[in-house]
Order: C-alpha cells, then sequence, then structure tokens
C-alpha cells in the first residue's frame, strides 16, 4: 500500500515509516548535491542563514537536466548518494532536516545520525528521470546558480514516487 506524505515531515510521521515502504510526496523539496552541501555547511560554520529553512524538509540528490519548453524542469533522476556521505551527518544534527532522497547505500555514519535524529532515506528510482519530471510542478532556483544544475532548487511535488531505503531505525534495504 503506497503511503502518502505531505511537506514538512514531522519526526513522529518518519519514524512510523520503515525500510521497503512506498511512498507518495507532495509539497516542497529541496535539491543538493556535493557541491551545494560543502557550501551550506561552510554558510552553518560562518554562522550565515540558510537559503532555505532545512528544519522537518527533504533534500533531493539530483542535478536536473533543463526544463523543455512548457515544463517546469527536464529529467530529474536520482544522483548516486554516497557523495553527500560527507556532509550529511553535521547538516543533519545542525539542520534539523529529515529526509533525503537518492539512490545507493549510506555509510555507517549517515545512518547513525538517521537513527539518532530521526530522519529517512528514500531512493528514487535511478533511469527514471524524466517519469520522475512529471511529478515536479514547479521548480525555483534559491541559491548557488555558479554551481549550474548542482545549485540548490525549491521544487514543488505531487506524489513523487519514492521506497524507504533506510528507516529511521537503521534497517536497509540495502542491508538484507
Amino acid at each position: 500500500m503506497m503511503k502518502k506524505l505531505v511537506t514538512p515531515l514531522s519526526e513522529s510521521a518518519v519514524r512510523e515509516l520503515a525500510a521497503g515502504d512506498t511512498v507518495a510526496i507532495s509539497g516542497v523539496i529541496y535539491t543538493g548535491r556535493d557541491a551545494a552541501h560543502k557550501k551550506l555547511l561552510a554558510m552553518l560554520e560562518a554562522g550565515e542563514a540558510l537559503p532555505m529553512e532545512l528544519r522537518d524538509q527533504i533534500i533531493y540528490f539530483v542535478g536536473p537536466c533543463p526544463a523543455p519548453p512548457g515544463r517546469p524542469i527536464g529529467s530529474a533522476g536520482p544522483t548516486t548518494s554516497y557523495r553527500m556521505d560527507p556532509y550529511s551527518p553535521e547538516l543533519i544534527a545542525r539542520t534539523g532536516l529529515r529526509g533525503m532522497i537518492g539512490k545507493g547505500n549510506r555509510s555507517d555514519e549517515v545512518v547513525a545520525a538517521m537513527k539518532k535524529y530521526g530522519v529517512v532515506y528514500f531512493a528514487a528510482t535511478g533511469g527514471a528521470g524524466a517519469l520522475i519530471a512529471q511529478r515536479i510542478r514547479k521548480c525555483d532556483l534559491i541559491a548557488f546558480p555558479e554551481l549550474g544544475p548542482e545549485a540548490v532548487y525549491r521544487l514543488e511535488v505531487e506524489d513523487f514516487p519514492v521506497i524507504v531505503a533506510i528507516d529511521s531505525q537503521g534497517n536497509s534495504l540495502y542491508r538484507r
């Protein structure tokens, strides 16, 4: 049975999810890959405000393609998540980030932070970027335009399809 979630996510809603659950997310999600994560952490270290509020939000690890005419975004398939592993534990601890979307397994350090702070890691289907993009209703650049497709975007999504790959208890589809 498909579970429906609307952002922002509560810790209790995240803690109810189990590895293997299929989920449809609606609301706002943010994009960010490793270069953006590095810049966000540098901002936090410098005591600067982030360009978006991450408490109870989701970051999607994606570098979207340019939008074709009449669409808000081009193909938007997930990026391999281990590239964000050096940054994710601190970003989770310092911002209250509640969820991440990507593909592939996560490090033990990331899973430990997820368990401690009540965070979920969703997997999006690699190779299905054009189909995923059909669930994105709006796309706005909000930070780091110099990073091109790796900039931070604010996406408005409707029934964005994901699977709980690692739940907030540390149960993992990758380790079953």
